[in-house]
């Protein structure tokens, strides 16, 4: 059983939690304490505001102190999701596994390699060998490649389109603020159909559609971010789960964390969790 530590509790890193978790492995998912995903019906992001969020028979369940996050790791019933300090963190548990699937799409990552024996990065504007050891690819051309030299593509800027909606199908936050809305996840909308507000902006739903995404209430946002998306099939059950893509990262992060510990294993059989 190996520790890992996962940045981000959106769609992307619930789905690494989640195969870890799967897989046997101990799982921390760090984040803020109000982060702003929308697509809530796919991951653990609710835990953080709710207590607790299941996600595909998987419970994850927000904790206060690092003793709460002890006990969980070596009962592995939950995954523990925590809004402490991050250095903190990692000074406490040491993890054996680092990932980072923020999705900070437009920033560019700090270094983390050394903070863990094996660090990986997901996204644009990572460098294996360099800001982690190994890169997840997330572009759809080059999906779930393992990068252990050179950089990830550079964001492409489109979204892959959904029944020829592609950009059209998010509304983003026009303003920084307080995200209120009354509105869930799944839930059927018409064009032109308020659905949130910040501050005395109001948000309308672009598509007739589902509510494939909607920031929880009560969220601190910043101007740009997205904050709502619709799924103009229809299908409130396409709302819900882990999807196509986050599934594919998760599996490549799962076949690198196996790797390295084949790697591990091949030079010393008797290495053994720290």
């Amino acid at each position: 059983m190996t520790l890992c530590l996962v940045r981000g509790c959106g769609d992307i890193g619930s789905a690494v939690a989640h195969a870890l978790f799967s897989a046997g492995h101990a799982v921390l998912i760090h984040d803020v304490a109000e982060p702003s995903f929308a697509r809530r019906g796919m991951a653990f992001t609710n835990a953080m505001f709710d207590e607790s969020a299941t996600l595909d028979g998987v419970t994850g369940r927000r904790t206060a102190d690092v003793f709460s996050i002890r006990r969980m790791l070596e009962q592995r019933r939950e995954v523990p999701l925590a809004a402490l300090g991050f250095m903190k963190l990692i000074d406490y548990l040491r993890p054996q596994v680092l990932i980072d699937a923020r999705m900070n799409k437009r920033s560019v990552p700090e270094r983390q390699a050394g903070l863990a024996p094996l660090t990986i990065g997901l996204g644009p504007n990572f460098v294996a060998g360099e800001t982690t050891d190994l890169v997840v690819e997330t572009a759809w051309e080059a999906l779930g490649r393992i990068i252990e030299a050179g950089s990830s593509l550079p964001l492409s800027g489109e979204p892959r389109p959904i029944d020829g909606h592609g950009r059209e199908r998010y509304v983003y936050a026009p303003a920084d603020g307080r995200f209120e809305t009354g509105c869930v996840i799944g839930a059927k909308v018409s064009r032109g159909e308020t659905v949130a507000c910040i501050g005395t902006a109001v948000i309308r739903a672009p598509l007739d559609g589902c509510l494939r995404g909607i920031t929880h209430a009560g969220a601190s946002v910043k101007a740009g971010t997205k904050v709502v998306e619709i799924d103009p099939r229809g299908d409130p059950a396409r709302s819900f789960g882990i999807a196509e893509r986050p599934k594919m990262l998760a599996l490549a992060v799962l076949a690198a964390v196996a790797g390295r510990h084949r790697q591990e294993a091949a030079v010393s059989p008797a290495v053994a969790r720290i």
